[in-house]
């Protein structure tokens, strides 16, 4: 297990991983946020990955600035390419530690995290450190998934054993794969005030020719080739046989001409 104040992220930068991330854009990742926002002001978005959600809030705050923060450089190349395609000049991209974050107080009028509280040891601590480098009344705003209220259909054998493994994996690297459930409870450990704070969901769902296809094949090389398949295995959840039998499963939900998927998230904006 790791530290209460590191945990591993679960699932590396893949291929597969980055198709993903690359998909999300502020309208269908960030909605509840988009209302709040005005041209002048500053955001800084954590956990940033290939840009594309931050590229979006840059285009969003014309008369402002976003900079992106991920702890890993080797995708902020992708995410710096995505700003030049844009023309966008009104962002920047920084490497960066969410326990520690290199600003000083009061920095930013928007903190945002999408889908990094589940990958942190410490998410109250994290929602801290978000909180201090937000100007007072600002907004911290942060999206999580809930892996355990993952639905889909048809139940094909094989994905039930998905949810179950991807849970163990992610908490054995010390971090909370339910964090969409969470995020209100932490959000009043980390001192936010209840009165401040606003609390909604919404869902991803997948259901069409392509986002099946799209959807069930980036799971299915996830399992096999991402770092999350090398933790499985290193850490004694699952072995080689076990993983080919997920990812054959979800190829086999992939197929299904009425298969559909959806992905729970909690979101939280709390004044700062």
């Amino acid at each position: 297990m790791a530290s209460d104040d590191a945990a591993v992220y679960t699932h590396g930068h893949h291929e597969s991983v980055l198709r993903s991330h690359a998909w999300r854009t502020a309208r269908n990742s960030a909605a509840y946020l988009l209302p709040h926002l005005q041209p002048h002001l500053e955001v800084l978005d954590v956990g940033c990955g290939p840009g594309t959600i931050t590229a979006d809030l840059a285009a969003l705050v014309p008369q402002g600035r976003v900079t992106g923060l991920d702890a890993a450089g080797e995708v902020l190349g992708a995410a710096r390419a995505v700003a030049r395609e844009r023309d966008l000049d009104n962002v920047a991209f920084t490497v960066g530690d969410l326990r520690a974050l290199d600003f000083p107080d009061a920095s930013f009028d928007v903190v945002h995290a999408h889908q990094v509280l589940q990958h942190v040891g410490d998410p109250v601590g994290a929602l801290r450190e978000m909180r201090r480098v937000c100007r007072p009344g600002g907004i911290v705003a942060v999206r999580d998934a809930d892996y355990a209220a993952m639905t889909w259909y048809p139940r094909v054998p094989g994905l039930d054993e998905w949810q179950e493994l991807y849970q163990r994996v992610a908490r054995a690297g010390g971090g909370e794969p339910d964090a969409g459930r969470r995020l209100l409870s932490w959000a009043r450990r980390a001192g936010f005030d209840s009165a401040g704070t606003t609390a909604t969901a919404s869902a991803w769902c997948y259901a069409s020719e392509e986002e099946r296809s799209w959807w069930s094949g980036l799971w299915a090389d996830r399992t096999v080739a991402s770092a999350y398949a090398r933790l499985a295995v290193d850490g004694g959840h699952a072995d080689r046989a076990a993983l080919d039998r997920i990812a054959a499963a979800w190829r086999a939900w992939g197929r299904h001409e009425d298969a559909w998927f959806a992905v729970l998230n909690g979101e939280l904006l709390c004044r700062a």
